[in-house]
């Protein structure tokens, strides 16, 4: 019966006044970067690295996130739009961010960040990844609160019917698949760190978070419905192809570190 499903229907604005107005997805991005900055600020507090540079390399963080994931969407996912609507890449509240753009943007802003500061990248990177997991988390539920990027329908119990978009039907609730998902390879990743801070080899967290976190994404994308027309011409979706090379990329680190490791005879 339909009345076993979840019925879906959260405001996404927490409160507004006149034409200003708190959503739910503003104020869980906001809640990445600062949780992210507390966890950063305690890894560089036992690493005895200045707080300075937490603050410079947060500055780089914020705007290669937001440029990344933005530029993302506008190139993966509507460039004929955007090409014959060049302010709408301006209005990035009107929606539309993409992870792998976001991801494009970090991995240059530390590159920027290890040149300025002549800090490693891979040292930059392998602590940036763990809070960048828990704000995958973050944001996923942000989209949640949203109604939207959203799977395909189901007949599970925890089908979520999104009824702020007009669904009647239920569907897999991929926005918490994704959560939870990112969320538990935060806390390994973070165990890792703890156990390992001393003597961490550099690219190990890196290498694991390219695989986990976009392993899990392209299996999740088989039951996600399409964001654009065009994927439905495609063998994979874009999400998938854009994984694709990250996850091949963890592999290839992962190898190597191996390889530098092992002994040799």
């Amino acid at each position: 019966m339909i009345t076993e499903f979840i019925h879906w229907h959260v405001n996404p604005e927490i409160f507004r006044i006149g034409n200003f107005a708190i959503r739910w997805y503003g104020l869980l991005f906001a809640s990445a970067f600062f949780f992210g900055y507390l966890i950063m600020a305690k890894m560089f507090k036992w690493e005895n690295v200045p707080e300075p540079l937490l603050d410079k390399l947060t500055l780089y963080m914020a705007v290669g996130t937001i440029v990344g994931a933005r530029l993302g969407h506008v190139f993966f996912y509507e460039p004929g739009y955007y090409l014959h609507n060049p302010l709408e890449i301006l209005k990035v509240w009107h929606g539309g961010l993409a992870s792998h753009g976001a991801a494009i943007g970090i991995l240059l802003a530390i590159y920027i960040f290890s040149r300025e500061t002549k800090r490693p990248f891979l040292w930059a990177i392998d602590r940036i990844v763990v809070v960048v997991a828990l704000s995958g988390f973050f944001i996923r539920m942000g989209n949640l609160m949203n109604s939207e990027i959203y799977g395909i329908p189901t007949k599970l119990p925890w089908g979520f019917i999104f009824e702020r978009n007009g669904e009647t039907i239920p569907k897999h609730p991929t926005q918490i698949y994704e959560a939870l998902s990112y969320l538990t390879i935060f806390v390994v990743l973070y165990l890792i760190y703890l156990k390992k801070k001393e003597k961490l080899t550099q690219g190990l967290l890196f290498s694991l978070f390219l695989i986990l976190v976009f392993t899990a994404r392209f299996f999740i994308e088989f039951i996600k419905e399409v964001q654009v027309n065009f994927e439905r011409t495609l063998p994979l979706d874009m999400g998938q192809i854009l994984s694709i090379p990250f996850i091949l990329t963890g592999v290839v680190l992962l190898f190597i570190i191996y390889r530098k490791k092992k002994p040799q005879t």
